[in-house]
């Protein structure tokens, strides 16, 4: 495990050597496995919308054994309640005497991975709402404070709706990324066939390449990448465009998204060895960082518009 990291050729360095012990065990997915590294650089939360069978659970198990954290899974159903995520007071005996304790509950990981969100009641799903944005849980009148780091990665199935509770715009606005899992070509199909029909990959074989104390320290370095004032503007005038462009969206994104736009490139051009932030990075980030954040108006759906397509648009 690597001791210390100083420059932006050791975070690209450490961070290739975590993509390549990820391809031991994940096929393809490059990007997926990218946009979740950078939000976890960036102490933030992601939103991964993909269909069953796309890996994005082992995905993220196996980047929590590379990075030497906790991890913990909690699979969205119509009657999980608040107390099974967060933990609940439970009655214990002490010195011959009777007193309640708090029992935490898989929330308290560094890794949460909250399969199926959407599954999930709003009375469910708006008690992780604190812990993504406060980084703590409040019991009664207790509060309880997350170990660092804290990262959330939920995950919904973009085409089955029935029995679902869709996120409300505000609990979408916790998320920095919306990432989209797609299905594998068809050359990496075939590895994936090849690889674990023919010998079992076990995630216990991966060894820690980070851990806690530098996934710290990197996103205390992802804050000191300087951002040159022009593309600040570039970042800001184009999240502005999402509130000008009524003809296409409804509403437009928050302060919060050109927080998350420049904070999201300023992780990109860490991890690919760079100290500076360029108009590709904005662009390249742009897409996940927004597509959950407008709402585009009737116009724009009856032209069989996405928001992928609006974002794109804008950034012509």
């Amino acid at each position: 495990m690597i001791s210390n990291l100083k420059s932006s050729e050791d975070v690209k360095s450490i961070i290739d050597e975590v993509l390549s012990h990820i391809g031991y065990i994940v096929v393809g997915q490059e990007e997926v496995i990218k946009q979740t590294i950078i939000s976890i650089l960036c102490g933030a939360n992601a939103l991964l919308e993909g269909y069953p069978g796309l890996a994005k659970t082992l995905t993220v198990n196996s980047l929590s054994k590379l990075m030497d954290l906790k991890f913990s899974r909690i699979q969205g159903t119509p009657d999980l309640m608040p107390s099974d995520i967060i933990g609940t007071h439970i009655l214990e005996e002490k010195n011959g005497k009777r007193e309640f304790s708090f029992q935490q509950g898989p929330l308290f990981s560094n890794i949460v991975l909250m399969d199926e969100i959407n599954r999930a009641t709003p009375k469910t799903q708006s008690a992780l709402l604190e812990a993504m944005q406060e980084k703590q849980v409040t019991v009664g009148t207790q509060v309880f404070k997350m170990d660092k780091p804290f990262f959330v990665l939920a995950t919904q199935n973009p085409v089955e709706q029935e029995g679902t509770y869709p996120l409300p715009e505000a609990q979408c606005d916790r998320f920095l990324f919306k990432i989209r899992s797609q299905y594998p070509k068809f050359d990496e199909e075939v590895e994936i066939v090849n690889r674990f029909t023919e010998e079992e990959r076990e995630i216990d074989s991966l060894k820690p390449v980070l851990g806690k104390e530098n996934i710290i320290n990197l996103q205390k370095m992802v804050r000191q990448v300087p951002v040159a004032n022009d593309i600040k503007h570039y970042a800001v005038d184009l999240v502005n465009k999402t509130r000008n462009h009524k003809e296409l969206i409804e509403f437009g994104a928050s302060p919060r998204a050109s927080l998350g736009l420049l904070m999201a490139s300023k992780a990109k051009a860490l991890i690919e060895g760079r100290n500076y932030v360029n108009k590709e990075d904005i662009n390249e980030m742009a897409l996940p960082v927004l597509r959950h954040r407008i709402i585009l108006n009737f116009e724009a759906e009856r032209n069989n518009f996405d928001a992928d397509a609006v974002i794109k648009y804008l950034l012509k």
